[in-house]
């Protein structure tokens, strides 16, 4: 990057400590203009990934809408393709030599989709869009940084009431994206803002990354309480590096002491050896993983399950192993994914949901996009809303070290 933009940067870098969210746009905006960057506005999708809303402090910054729809627009284009979508001349404008060109940005913290941005740059100049994007990665982590202490972004990003079920859920989520050289994660969850017991967690240590997906029993906040301690115990004892067993264990005597109302948690328990692809798993009534291989459906890892967790019933499953390939997918679900019914009671099915990832993979999508239209077409097959919570979980290796060849940002642009 020029001088210019790493001055811009540091500048931004600096202000940024005592910057709340409503003040970020101004500040922002101060800061590049002298940096070639004109008209900026800032967006950050809402929770259903539908549209992208106005950052507030910006409101009658040019011409747009302070809602834009993310299917069939250019902004809409950046943030599903996860790169620049260049727009139109605008003309001479002041602060730029020349013709200005119009450019949407994405929004990434790290590889987690938040918005877009709207820049103005001189056509003529090349370091223009680099400096766009190097902008676009501070603003991201600006905005996640404010966000735990801000209810403006809170409120921004929802476009109806939420239940206390599903503030809880989403207050306690992983980012909904990671990606690096080896891996990529990425989920979905649906109904956003009705959430009762689905909810999914992962993390990484060294070359190690765990993943689970739960399903409490019920719909309401009870229901969310059973799936926040399942999971609580379930990070507790991962981060002590146990195996998947006592993991298994911890959850259920978790479950038993603290949680009296009698609920259970199904869920999948899963671990994957970045280095060579050696993939764990087990299951507590849930539903079993999905492989995809080379474009298309492989197997379902069926293993000797055990029952749900926190039914004190004894059944202890098996902890199965797959030997991944390069490219792999694996599919973490839970039932109202595949169970979903439309008017005519006719389920969305396992074989549709397979065939979908597959059909978008090979279309070119990154992973984030697939799953954002699985979501919308699961929601359309059961006109607008689902009777059970639905979560998909994918981790797609891309093999061990030196064997991939993209990292950071690319990683989720490739399929």
């Amino acid at each position: 990057m020029d001088g210019t933009g790493e001055r811009m940067l540091s500048e931004l870098i600096a202000a940024s400590h005592l910057m709340s969210l409503e003040q970020m746009p101004g500040v922002v905006a101060e800061h590049a203009g002298r940096a070639g960057l004109h008209d900026l506005r800032m967006y950050v999708a809402d929770l259903q990934q539908t549209v992208l809303c106005l950052l507030p402090g910006q409101d009658g910054a040019g011409g747009d809408s302070a809602e834009l729809r993310i299917e069939g627009t250019l902004a809409g284009r950046a943030f599903q393709n996860v790169a620049p979508a260049r727009g139109h001349l605008v003309g001479e404008i002041a602060g730029i030599d020349g013709d200005g060109r119009e450019w949407w940005v994405p929004l990434l913290d790290g590889t987690e989709r938040i918005g877009v941005l709207h820049v103005v740059t001189s056509d003529g100049d090349p370091d223009a869009v680099p400096r766009a994007e190097s902008l676009a990665g501070l603003i991201a982590l600006m905005i996640v940084s404010k966000s735990t202490a801000s209810d403006t972004l809170a409120r921004l990003v929802r476009t109806r009431p939420m239940t206390v079920s599903a503030e809880m859920q989403w207050r306690a989520l992983p980012p909904m994206t990671f990606a690096n050289d080896q891996v990529v994660i990425s989920a979905a969850l649906e109904p956003a803002y009705r959430l009762g017991g689905d909810t999914f967690d992962y993390g990484l240590a060294g070359n190690t990354v765990h993943l689970g997906v739960f399903d409490a029993m019920g719909h309401d906040t009870g229901a969310g309480l059973t799936s926040n301690l399942a999971v609580a115990a379930y990070r507790n004892t991962r981060v002590e590096g146990t195996g998947l067993a006592a993991i298994g264990e911890s959850i259920e005597k978790e479950l038993l002491e603290q949680d009296s109302s009698g609920r259970f948690v199904t869920g999948v328990l899963s671990c994957l050896q970045l280095r060579t692809g050696l993939l764990s798993w087990t299951t507590y009534g849930h539903p079993p993983p999905v492989v995809i291989r080379g474009g298309r459906w492989v197997t379902q890892l069926d293993c000797l399950p055990g029952t749900p967790l926190g039914t004190d019933l004894g059944i202890v499953p098996r902890v199965c192993e797959e030997q991944l390939q390069p490219g792999d997918r694996v599919l973490l679900y839970t039932d109202g994914i595949v169970e979903a019914r439309d008017p005519d009671k006719r389920e969305f099915g396992l074989v549709r949901f397979v065939d979908f990832i597959i059909r978008h993979s090979a279309d070119g999508l990154p992973v984030p996009e697939t799953l954002r239209r699985l979501i919308h077409s699961i929601l359309e097959h059961h006109e607008g809303r689902l009777d059970d919570d639905a979560t998909v979980l994918v981790l797609e290796w891309h093999g061990p070290p030196g064997v991939g060849s993209e990292t950071g940002v690319e990683a989720i642009t490739q399929t």
